[in-house]
């Protein structure tokens, strides 16, 4: 049973033609396929007449990221035994898949893994959106070694090694398939962002453990959907942390709720002060979103059979009021099962 490359595209035809060449080139093993989600430009008859080794699964709409992931791997289920699922933007350098699948081959009680995601944009900066593999904190925060909030730190080699984590990066996640179907794969009322943090603690749920791989490197552009202070991007991530918490929290639910969302609200009012009422507005539409929702994600909860790794901490306070910006600098006792 081989191995396959799946990325999602919509509209991503610029993407295509500057990153697929990378992914074709360094990866002479892999099956390659693009899944697209009922895109309205030229991107599947670009692949047609440039990359004809490229398998093509095209979706009637756009399901977004979760769904349109769904889609495409029911498609391919039971043909391959390890996807990896890859932005369209991102750059794949060679040798990247060697270590992953050494490790995962090796370590049966791991689901995913991803590599260490640099900025294409820097090749000597972490890229936000999984830099040296992703946390979650006390009150379902997230973020990253080499990324806290928005401060994403120079690459020095400090966080080269193999590290545990709560949640691997949705932009190049090397998962097993047989865990993505066995955890019905991601949650596609999610459409995008979040989605794949809540894979990941749902198989941190039954023992099945997440890495980050640095010795394998990606470089990935990073808000090539939509930008990082985008009102719709801010609404999604907001609402669907919401969701996630709801679904994920195993005991002091509703408080843990309640302070997550009090911390929303001073975040709402901090975006109001810097004159971004915009902001503030999709923090609200994220909060309403969870009370019209509620009832459908509490009964999408599953009582865990184990604890996920996590940061038991206050990110939040780390960050603003002691000033962390680093994540060296976080107190490593506080990150267990």
């Amino acid at each position: 049973m081989s191995n396959a490359i799946i990325i999602l595209n919509y509209n991503g035809e610029k993407h295509l033609q500057t990153y697929l060449p990378s992914v074709i080139q360094n990866s002479p093993n892999w099956q390659v396929i693009v899944a697209d989600n009922g895109s309205t430009d030229q991107s599947i008859h670009f692949i047609q007449q440039h990359f004809a080794e490229v398998q093509i699964i095209a979706l009637s709409e756009n399901y977004g990221f979760a769904g349109g992931y769904n889609h495409a791997l029911e498609t391919i289920k039971g043909q391959y035994e390890y996807y990896f699922i890859l932005n369209s933007d991102v750059r794949l350098s060679p040798n990247w898949d060697a270590p992953l699948l050494d490790f995962i081959k090796e370590n049966h009680e791991v689901a995913a893994v991803q590599p260490q995601v640099l900025s294409d944009r820097d090749h000597t900066l972490f890229e936000h959106a999984g830099a040296s593999g992703g946390y979650l904190d006390t009150f379902y925060f997230a973020f990253c070694r080499g990324r806290l909030f928005e401060s994403v730190e120079t690459n020095h080699g400090q966080y080269d090694s193999v590290q545990e984590l709560t949640w691997v990066s949705g932009a190049a996640m090397l998962i097993r398939a047989q865990d993505f179907h066995d955890a019905q794969g991601f949650d596609a009322a999610f459409f995008a962002h979040m989605e794949e943090i809540d894979l990941c603690l749902r198989l941190g749920n039954k023992g099945r453990k997440l890495y980050c791989i640095p010795a394998s490197t990606v470089y990935h552009l990073g808000g090539g959907t939509l930008t990082y202070d985008n009102p719709r991007k801010l609404f999604l991530n907001f609402r669907n942390s919401l969701w996630m918490l709801v679904k994920n929290q195993q005991r002091y639910l509703f408080l843990v709720l309640f302070i997550r969302m009090a911390l929303d609200g001073i975040a709402a009012i901090q975006f109001l002060l810097k004159g971004k009422p915009i902001l503030t507005w999709q923090v609200f539409l994220a909060h309403m979103a969870l009370y019209r929702n509620f009832g459908t994600f509490y009964k999408k909860r599953i009582k865990a059979q184990y604890k996920p790794f996590r940061y038991h901490g206050l990110i939040v306070w780390d960050f603003f009021g002691k000033g962390i910006r680093t994540f060296s600098a976080l107190n490593k006792r506080k990150f267990h099962s």
